[in-house]
Order: structure tokens, then C-alpha cells, then sequence
């Protein structure tokens, strides 16, 4: 989905939960037709888990938390439920974080939709979608907006109570206490909007070291960056789908990029390459979606299916490319990117967006490797190399491993 973009939604009960590199807090607001909650009680989040028709799930640090919403139990009166997500951390923004709320059948789990704010920035909070209601009808619609001052914006601007945190003081004989909210009030809404510009941002830091796993859910990799395709402390030896986007520079150039992957042996030996001239490989164990000639339009341009399990024990190592046939270089291509997805539930799971473009005619996005435990790792590459073809890119794909 794309900012302002809606769908009907295709069940009753959805869930809607909020992925990222770093823990988000997710919360709920349902809304009346002004477009502010009846009471305190219509704001749902961690410590106050439960409201008509809307439930708070806790992801408990190995998976997003989520709002459920069951639409045939919320109550007549209530026309939107807004879903707002804030990172954990006290202070940290959206600044280099990109959280991608997946819109769900509450029932089966299956993915109805998927939205990815863009240009985050200093933002502090986000109210990330709504479910609402719309001639008799309940529809999801794609948000994104953001709030510089906190969970406390958003939940001051939709009517909730916030509890004021009193400025520092000298010690005053015999304070008052003051009266009892309402509602349970999360401490992190605690503290009221405040309107000073945020503090300028430290120098920007290397990619983190160590291993990254998928225990938090969605990561979005720097260059060079690897993460272990690992969840719960299981490897993830099941079907994945690359999916490789771009989109044209300047408004109505078309551009005809292909995507491939190529496969390897252990000794970096060359197995097989799978492209749009060869849509199916190392006996079906990975497959192409076919060629796009243009790249316009929202989604992945062009997908390769991968099953982890079925491939063979020599195929050790895959790097995924991105080749102008045309000679077009890729000064002339925006927002290209790469991200893997649970090809069973839609998932996203890692993903890469190529941010300096050189001009070449092909390039490296990224690796898959198998580890000597038997588990796959995937590390951003973004190197450009001089090839129309993914046969050019076999010798320094190989180096590149």
C-alpha cells in the first residue's frame, strides 16, 4: 500500500501488527465520528490490553506486537480504529527505523496487506493505519503520519486524558495528589508534547557488528550489513521469495532491468543461473516470476522464489543481480531495493534499498550463504559492476562471496 491508499477489508477479524529493526510499542485508539475516543478506555495498548471489539497482542520480543480488531464487536458509534506504533527506546526517532505494519486475517494469518511509511525522520510516533467505516462497509486505509512529540501527540490530538509529568521544583510543604485517571495510563504517554526542536543527532554510526537475527521481526539492512535468517532460535529452512524493485529516474522513461540470482558450490564453484531466459533451476528449488520491461507501478518488479529446504547440499551460496540489458546505467534507476519475504505468509523479513547509484550496467544486491550449522545468511552487497547480462556477473559475483 501506498500514503492515503485503501482496501475493503476481505474479513472480520484483522490483525494489524507493526515490525521493525528496534522494539515499537504498538497501541490502538477507537474514534467516534469527531474523531476523538468516548473515554480513556477507548485507548488499547500493553497496559490496557482489551476494549470493545479491539485487543492489544504482545509479541513478547520475538515477534510485533499487534491491534486486533474484530469489526462485528465494535460497538455502534465508532467509525475508525486508528493502530499508532513509537519506538521503546525514550527519544529514539524514526530516523533510519523503517516499521512495516502488515494487515492480516485475524483467523488464518494470512497477509491482506502491507505498508512501509516513507521519509521518516525525526518523527517520534506514527499513526501508521486505520480500520474504518465506510458506507456500511469496513476498509483499511495506509497513514503514515507522524508525530515529533510522542505517543502523548497523538493520543492529546484523538481526546485521551495524558498525565503531565510536574517540572522539576524546590521541595513544597504537603503536596496534593492529583486525581486518578481514568484508565490505566501507559508511562510512556506520560510526558506532555513538547514543542523544542529535538537535539541535533550524533555523528552517524557504523552498521552494528555481530549477528542479526529475525527474532524482532522485520530488519532493514545497511550495506554490508548481514542478518541470520534465524527465528525463535530455529533456522529458517522454508520457502523464501526475493523480490527486486526499481523504479525510472524521470517521470515516463521506461526502464528494462532484469533480476537474477546465481547459484554456487562450495569451492565458489559456478552451479547455475536463474533469470528470465531460465525461469526455473537446481530442479525447481528456485524459480523466476518472468521479465517486467519497465518497472513502473508500486510492489516488486520482478520475484524469485527460493526453497531453502530443497536445495541441493552443494548449492552453498546465491547472489542476487540486477542487470541493464538496454545499457541504461543506473544513474537512471530510483528507489531500488531488494527484500526477503516468508514466501508463506507474505512476511517481509530483511530488506535492502540501494541509496547511491553509480553508472553501470549491473549490480550486485545482495547474498544468501549457507552456514556450516546449516543456517542462511543474508548480507546487503549494493557493488556495481560493468555487465548487461547476468553472465557477466557469474566471475565477480563469485569473488564477491
Amino acid at each position: 500500500m501506498t500514503p492515503g491508499s485503501n482496501i475493503p477489508l476481505a474479513a472480520p477479524r484483522v490483525a494489524v501488527d507493526v515490525a521493525a529493526p528496534v522494539r515499537l510499542d504498538v497501541s490502538g485508539l477507537l474514534l467516534t465520528t469527531d474523531g476523538k475516543v468516548r473515554s480513556d478506555e477507548d485507548f488499547i495498548f500493553y497496559n490496557q490490553p482489551s476494549g470493545p471489539g479491539v485487543t492489544y497482542r504482545s509479541g513478547g520480543g520475538t515477534a510485533p506486537d499487534a491491534i486486533v480488531v474484530d469489526t462485528t464487536a465494535v460497538p455502534a458509534g465508532i467509525e475508525k480504529i486508528v493502530v499508532t506504533a513509537s519506538p521503546d527506546a525514550a527519544g529514539q526517532t524514526f530516523q533510519g527505523v523503517e516499521p512495516t505494519a502488515t494487515i492480516r486475517n485475524a483467523d488464518d494469518g494470512s497477509v491482506l496487506a502491507t505498508f512501509t511509511p516513507p521519509q521518516l525522520g525525526t518523527e517520534t510516533a506514527l499513526v501508521v493505519v486505520e480500520i474504518y467505516l465506510r458506507g456500511g462497509a469496513w476498509k483499511a486505509r495506509a497513514v503514515g503520519q507522524g508525530y515529533a512529540n510522542g505517543l502523548a501527540g497523538i493520543a492529546t490530538d484523538f481526546g485521551v486524558s495524558v498525565e503531565e509529568e510536574p517540572a522539576a521544583a524546590p521541595a513544597a510543604p504537603a503536596p496534593v495528589a492529583p486525581p486518578a485517571p481514568a484508565a490505566p495510563v501507559d508511562p510512556r504517554v506520560a510526558a506532555p508534547p513538547v514543542p523544542a526542536a529535538p537535539p541535533a543527532a550524533p555523528a552517524a554510526a557504523p552498521a552494528p557488528a555481530g549477528k542479526i537475527n529475525l527474532d524482532k521481526g522485520r530488519v532493514s539492512l545497511q550495506k554490508n550489513q548481514t542478518v541470520s535468517l534465524v527465528k525463535g532460535g530455529r533456522p529458517l529452512l522454508s520457502q523464501v521469495k526475493m523480490g527486486l524493485g526499481w523504479e525510472p529516474a524521470y517521470r515516463g522513461k521506461d526502464i528494462d532491468l532484469d533480476a537474477s540470482v546465481i547459484a554456487y558450490g562450495p569451492q565458489r564453484n559456478h552451479l547455475d543461473s536463474c533469470y528470465f531466459g531460465k525461469l526455473t533451476i537446481l530442479g525447481g528449488a528456485i524459480k523466476h516470476s518472468g521479465d517486467n520491461l519497465t518497472g513502473e507501478g508500486a510492489g516488486d518488479d520482478e520475484v524469485i522464489t527460493v526453497d531453502l529446504g530443497r536445495l541441493p547440499a552443494d548449492a552453498t551460496g546465491l547472489v542476487f543481480t540486477v542487470n541493464s540489458f538496454s545499457g541504461q546505467k543506473f544513474t537512471d534507476v530510483a528507489k531500488a531495493y531488494c527484500r526477503l519475504l516468508d514466501a508463506a505468509t507474505g512476511e517481509e523479513l530483511a530488506r535492502f534499498d540501494l541509496t547511491n547509484a553509480e553508472p553501470q550496467t549491473g549490480v550486485m544486491m545482495c547474498k544468501l550463504i549457507r552456514q556450516f550449522s546449516g543456517e542462511w545468511e543474508m548480507t546487503a552487497m549494493g557493488e556495481f559492476v560493468k555487465s548487461r547480462t547476468v553472465r557477466g556477473m557469474v566471475k565477480p559475483a563469485a569473488q564477491a562471496l
